[in-house]
């Protein structure tokens, strides 16, 4: 674990104020943060998770239900569709889903919504969540709260906080987009086809923050489920590393673990979520997690499970590293391979 000293967290803070002009210092974004409660989060993961959505399996009828509940929440806090799309979904044909190895998936949809930047609306920062899981098996339903039922409504709240603070004169300087991605589970394909269609350039495209899993705790956490690991934002970026350490300093106060960010990691986290699809083309990207869990992949992945106060922070971690992103000065510099 990459463990942080106050001396090293104080030198890191001081370098960044010379080094990095940011919002920070702008407009303060706790307000905003703290709309982010464990009681809207509960509420839609009640929803999300339910077994009225069917497990959420890629193109399912059960999938595609949650992608409507998710589409009335952004309508309902007056978020549209981004610039340049003629709704709230990107089609995915079936023969994309099944090009790498048939699973007879039928078509399916990733499900963006968007917040224009007020000053360099044509630089965007992506927010990524999968919202597919894995179905039904043998007569149980396998809900996926936590995964990725966590994530998907970490961005419902994490959106509706930026259009908060956009209603009060305080919105993007760049712009947002939104992006719950389908078929993650049968290999990141909804992230992986958006990133060969993406609908703004990856090349101005900033950073994806992508939220998989963070409403529980792992073993190694037994005792506290105050921490998240990060892994990849030292990747691409020394940038990006430094705002997730500082925003975390400033207004969350997580144990940030870095076991996972180990590129020797047996594990392969940072490879298995759709973030990859980011970073493998240059863009600089965070994957947020809370680590693997006895209900990991089983039918008691429920949403009576979740510990909705580490969600709420670990969402709210998510909001200000992206706040930081969308209002600094400078776009995060590439400077690792």
């Amino acid at each position: 674990m990459k463990k942080i000293s106050l001396l090293s967290l104080s030198v890191i803070l001081t370098l960044s104020c010379a080094s990095q002009k940011s919002s920070f210092a702008q407009v303060e974004p706790t307000k905003y943060m703290n709309t982010i409660t464990a009681e809207e989060l509960k509420t839609h993961l009640y929803i999300v998770a339910s077994d009225e959505m069917e497990g959420r399996e890629t193109g399912s009828a059960g999938q595609k239900k949650a992608g409507v509940y998710l589409i009335d929440q952004y309508k309902k806090n007056d978020i549209s569709f981004p610039t340049g799309a003629s709704d709230f979904y990107q089609k995915i044909p079936a023969a994309f889903l099944n090009a790498k190895r048939n699973e007879n998936l039928p078509d399916s949809e990733n499900v963006w919504a968007y917040i224009e930047g007020s000053e360099k609306p044509n630089e965007v920062l992506v927010i990524s969540a999968h919202y597919d899981h894995v179905g039904a098996k043998n007569g149980e339903i396998y809900n996926g709260a936590d995964d990725d039922g966590s994530g998907t409504v970490a961005l419902l709240e994490i959106a509706q906080a930026f259009q908060i603070a956009k209603k009060a004169g305080h919105g993007p300087k760049r712009s947002i987009l939104f992006l719950h991605v389908t078929g993650e589970e049968h290999g990141l394909h909804g992230s992986r086809y958006y990133s060969e269609n993406p609908l703004f350039p990856l090349a101005s495209t900033i950073t994806d923050i992508n939220i998989d899993m963070i409403g529980r705790r792992d073993e190694a956490h037994a005792a506290s489920n105050n921490y998240v690991y990060v892994i990849g934002a030292n990747r691409l970026s020394s940038d990006l590393d430094n705002i997730c350490t500082i925003a975390n300093a400033k207004y969350t106060q997580l144990n940030l673990d870095y076991k996972y960010n180990d590129p020797k990691d047996p594990n392969h986290f940072y490879e298995r979520s759709d973030h990859y699809n980011f970073a493998k083309n240059g863009v600089p990207s965070v994957f947020l997690f809370n680590g693997v869990h006895a209900d990991y992949h089983k039918p008691t992945d429920s949403p009576d499970k979740i510990e909705y106060d580490a969600l709420a922070k670990r969402a709210k971690f998510a909001f200000v590293i992206a706040w930081e992103l969308a209002n600094r000065s400078e776009r995060p510099i590439v400077d690792k391979k």
